[in-house]
């Protein structure tokens, strides 16, 4: 350290570190990816794939605007770095439909009018996907308290709750 408290040049110099390969399966389909160490898994599925559906919001886990399905198991997109997902099923809001025929989440977001600006129901959708798949919501209650890493900044939450019923009561 030098008197004014930075650090004296040592004559290195900093080099990138290599990219790395990693191969997913996304919505069904084998990719393989070269990315930077630290691409989050967000960043990949965005600026790699060009998914745009699943959103940036606070890129800190704590809107969910990022949830995505990994294994079937809803994640946050933007905590996970891409390389540690090697050889995971991915599951954006791309894949949920099937031979051109909405996901019963998409269908009932639609009969519940469970958005307003949009932002945040990629992300609502893939975790609602993931709670139903956990089995443990039965009551609006479960799925209000299950839910509650996804925020809606419009408030549209009653209309969300009664989207995710509709679905669980048709799965």
């Amino acid at each position: 350290m030098t008197h004014s408290g930075t650090a004296a040049p040592t004559g290195r110099v900093a080099t990138m570190p290599e990219k790395i390969s990693v191969t997913l399966s996304v919505n069904r389909k084998p990719v393989r990816l070269l990315v930077a160490p630290w691409t989050t898994l967000l960043d990949a599925l965005r600026d790699h794939l060009d998914l745009t559906g699943t959103k940036k919001g606070c890129d800190h886990g704590q809107c969910g605007a990022c949830t995505v399905l990994v294994e079937g198991r809803r994640i946050n997109s933007c905590l996970t770095l891409a390389v540690m997902q090697e050889g995971a099923e991915i599951t954006t809001i791309e894949g949920l439909a099937r031979d051109g025929e909405l996901h019963p989440l998409q269908q009932a977001f639609i009969d519940h009018d469970a958005f307003q600006c949009g932002y945040c129901t990629s992300g609502q959708i893939c975790s609602a996907a993931g709670l139903i798949a956990e089995g443990r919501a039965k009551t609006a209650a479960e799925i209000r308290e299950l839910m509650s890493g996804n925020i809606c900044r419009c408030g549209a939450y009653p209309n969300i709750v009664a989207a995710i019923q509709q679905a669980m009561e048709r799965s």
